[in-house]
């Protein structure tokens, strides 16, 4: 894959999860290395480790559900012809936004919660590791609204024999 501006933007999720989930490995090792061979260890790696995995875990789950990568069963969706398929799935994404969409506005409120939560070891704001949770779910909103776009275009298309809108 090329280099670009435009593969960087498109593929921020992965890039973003690849990153933080390298600096988790990296820091873990060290330490486990560190304790092993020296007796000591990096006070604040685990702290760092953790958040940097929180982060891994909300972009990743970001970036498979932009790609439809997550698990889901269609063995009966299938069965229906077409335009039955679009339906459902548009019901289907009706409600994914109903719920990514509550999920955003609650991951808001424990943002603010979390915010004036210190960490116990650095003593910065809790607020830096939870606004992970809001970006997760606020890209899966995004990528929901544009699901349903996809999918009024695709109803309207079969709906009228072809004809693009």
């Amino acid at each position: 894959m090329k280099i670009s501006f435009k593969n960087i933007i498109d593929n921020f999720e992965e890039i973003g999860s690849g990153f933080f989930l390298i600096v988790t490995t990296v820091l873990v090792l060290m330490n486990v290395f560190l304790r092993y061979f020296f007796n000591m260890g990096i006070i604040w790696s685990e702290e760092v480790a953790t958040g940097c995995f929180v982060w891994s875990v909300f972009l990743g789950s970001a970036a498979c559900y932009k790609r439809k990568l997550h698990v889901g069963v269609d063995m009966i969706l299938k069965k229906f012809s077409k335009r039955n398929q679009d339906i459902i799935n548009f019901v289907i994404y009706i409600i994914l936004l109903v719920i990514n969409g509550s999920l955003t506005l609650i991951s808001i409120q424990y943002l603010k919660v979390s915010a004036r939560k210190p960490t116990p070891v650095l003593g910065i704001s809790s607020a830096f590791i939870s606004s992970s949770i809001f970006v997760g779910f606020l890209l899966m909103t995004i990528y929901t609204i544009l699901f349903l776009i996809s999918d009024i275009k695709s109803l309207y298309k079969n709906k009228n024999g072809g004809v693009q809108c």
